[in-house]
């Protein structure tokens, strides 16, 4: 560890870098702890979907808030962040989603004809149900999110497992890892599963549900399609509801997974083993079916712990406790740059956005 910090973000997932990126551009003296290689846990993987849809109108508004910053880091940084080439979603949910997109206003989406479709989302079997185009949204490009500010933060990472946080009072947080101890002003906890473990110890039960999910990476079969939109499915057509794909850098891979998770014990066991080779052999039987542009046999898996909140697919919260916020939710890589900003500005004194509280 590099001298002396005021703030501890715990936690080396896409939150935590955002956070501890934004808290340095504040200039403050801030320390990154992360157990292994930032962005391994439930951040990992290559690709990620960017999207403004969501039912909340609130999520509406932080996700149009951080495609800002998305574009603002690529600029900074000079590495795309975000594809080009949009999203596309299908099936009655998709038009519900648009409806909530116009009310919040701001966002370039719109309803598309199956020729549209078919042109923006080449990979697609034949299709002509209801689709939304999202002209702003993208893939992620996860693994350059992640090096580019593990890169600017350099020595504010700590790799070490944090093993215990300790409030001596309402101004002095001690944070034990596995390599040191230092005390911080204010502590930031985004550690995915690691969560709820480190808030019990300063007495709060966060009602997370731990799940497991499997991503599957697929290759295309012939040459790499020069644009190939995101995927969102929720029509049922093709035999899942709730299903998303996003596109590699450079097309020629595709990953997709289905929204639905493994159930997972408090311990990290799971509760049906077998329902995450369940998971995996839906997918390839979905993949075979809705996107014959693919190899139906999947090059590369990820499997990643889900955190997951009761009253949301996409719930989102921040807990505090004195002067120690407790970060929780799911699909959170897309809106990491605004939440980044939303954290440190309460870390530093300003207050906790009435959107974030549970």
């Amino acid at each position: 560890m590099t001298g002396s910090a005021e703030v501890a973000v715990v936690g080396g997932g896409i939150v935590g870098l955002s956070t501890a990126y934004a808290l340095s551009q504040q200039g403050v003296a801030v320390h990154l702890y992360e157990a292994g290689l930032p962005g391994h846990g439930q951040s990992a993987g290559e690709s990620r979907i960017f999207r403004h849809a969501h039912d909340d109108p609130r999520l509406v508004a932080f996700a149009r808030e951080s495609r800002g910053v998305w574009a603002e880091w690529a600029e900074r940084f000079g590495v795309e962040l975000v594809s080009s080439d949009g999203v596309v979603a299908i099936g009655d949910s998709a038009l519900a989603r648009l409806r909530v997109l116009d009310r919040v206003g701001g966002v370039a989406a719109h309803a598309i004809d199956s020729a549209e479709l078919a042109d923006r989302m080449p990979l697609l079997a034949g299709y002509s149900g209801p689709a939304v185009f999202d002209e702003t949204g993208g893939a992620i490009r996860t693994r350059a999110a992640i090096k580019a500010l593990t890169d600017q933060l350099g020595d504010a990472v700590v790799t070490g497992e944090v093993i215990s946080i300790d409030p001596h009072s309402s101004t002095a947080v001690e944070v034990r890892s596995v390599t040191g101890c230092a005390e911080y002003s204010k502590v930031v906890v985004c550690a995915g599963r690691e969560t709820a473990r480190l808030a019990r110890s300063v007495g709060l039960s966060l009602p997370i549900r731990l799940a497991a999910h499997v991503r599957l990476t697929f290759a295309v079969k012939a040459a790499a399609p020069t644009r190939v939109a995101c995927l969102q499915d929720g029509s049922g057509d093709f035999g899942e509801v709730g299903v998303y794909a996003a596109p590699l850098p450079g097309n020629s891979r595709y990953a997709v997974g289905l929204s639905e998770t493994v159930g997972v014990r408090d311990d990290g066991t799971f509760i049906d083993p077998a329902a995450v080779r369940s998971l995996d052999q839906r997918a390839r039987k979905y993949v075979a079916r809705a996107l014959p542009g693919l190899d139906p046999e999947p090059r590369e898996f990820v499997h990643c712990w889900v955190t997951d909140l009761p009253w949301s697919e996409d719930g989102l919260a921040v807990w505090e406790s004195g002067p120690t916020l407790f970060v929780a939710g799911h699909n959170l890589f897309k809106q990491a740059p605004s939440l980044g900003r939303a954290l440190a500005r309460a870390a530093t004194g300003d207050g906790l956005a009435p959107e974030l509280t549970p």
